[in-house]
């Protein structure tokens, strides 16, 4: 057993060792296990061949100690070094008597009982006694005082992580909601960027065509400005046919027209200064 310990510790210190797990390891009586293991809460000896508890030491922190599969009869006294005692499983011993229990009348903090499989059990009301003897206990051989079934130690353990969870100040589920928000405003300024950029880019397109189309009898007029008014329907027209000039030319003689028309109209009205 003390080479298992050994091997078991891992290079650890005796006081930072929480739980031991030296099963199958073959020993008649505890050797190796010391006082020193003041850390330790969880310490599984099943299928050792313990005959006793003699030299078991005093472990001040240990909560839970399998038993089960040894051929432990008595000497259960040598366990009230542990006070801090909550599960303890001595099933598959050879516990015959109430006599050999008795000293667990002084562990005050154990509820969780397990002594199947032993003698004792074939005792007449054999659960009802065992109640009376340990009144802090609540669970033996796996049902309370109702025969309602004790919780699993998954499920416990299940329940220690829902209340872990629920006294974090930041779940999880909050984390993933930032998480996801952020990648929604990444994806939409990323697909903004790219409908700004296709727009532009439409835009220049847009105005290189508009610049390079030519619009079909569009005529450009030089910086010459000259009277709006329309000349009168019956002006004379020049020109052969009834085809009006076109281009610089007729650009011309339209203004020689119009002046024509002018002249003659102030020659009318008296306005002429040669009159």
């Amino acid at each position: 057993m003390e080479k298992r310990i050994i091997l078991e510790k891992r290079g650890r210190t005796d006081d930072q060792i929480t739980e031991l797990i030296l099963d199958n390891c073959r020993s008649t009586y505890i050797d190796g296990l010391t006082d020193s293991f003041t850390a330790l809460e969880t310490l599984s000896l099943i299928n050792v061949g313990l005959v006793s508890l003699k030299n078991f030491p005093k472990l001040i922190n240990l909560r839970k100690l399998e038993l089960s599969d040894n051929r432990i009869s008595n000497s259960l006294s040598n366990l009230i070094g542990s006070p801090k005692l909550t599960h303890l499983n001595l099933s598959g011993n050879r516990i015959k008597d109430f006599d050999e229990l008795k000293p667990l009348q002084n562990m005050g903090n154990l509820e969780v009982l397990d002594l199947f499989n032993n003698q004792v059990t074939l005792v007449e009301n054999y659960r009802d006694k065992i109640f009376q003897l340990l009144p802090s206990l609540k669970y033996l051989d796996g049902f309370d005082k109702d025969f309602a079934e004790a919780p699993s130690d998954e499920e416990e353990m299940v329940e220690e992580e829902d209340t872990c969870e629920e006294s974090d100040d930041v779940s999880l589920a909050y984390l993933y909601n930032d998480d996801l928000e952020e990648d929604q405003e990444d994806w939409k300024s990323t697909e903004g960027g790219d409908d700004d950029s296709d727009d532009e880019e439409g835009i220049d397109n847009y105005e290189a065509e508009e610049g390079n189309s030519d619009c079909p009898g569009e005529e450009e007029t030089d910086g010459n400005d000259y009277d709006s008014e329309e000349a009168p329907l019956d002006a004379p027209q020049t020109g052969t046919g009834t085809t009006p000039p076109s281009g610089d030319a007729g650009y011309s003689n339209t203004k020689a027209v119009v002046s024509d028309v002018r002249g003659k109209k102030r020659k009318l009205d008296g306005t002429d200064c040669d009159g």
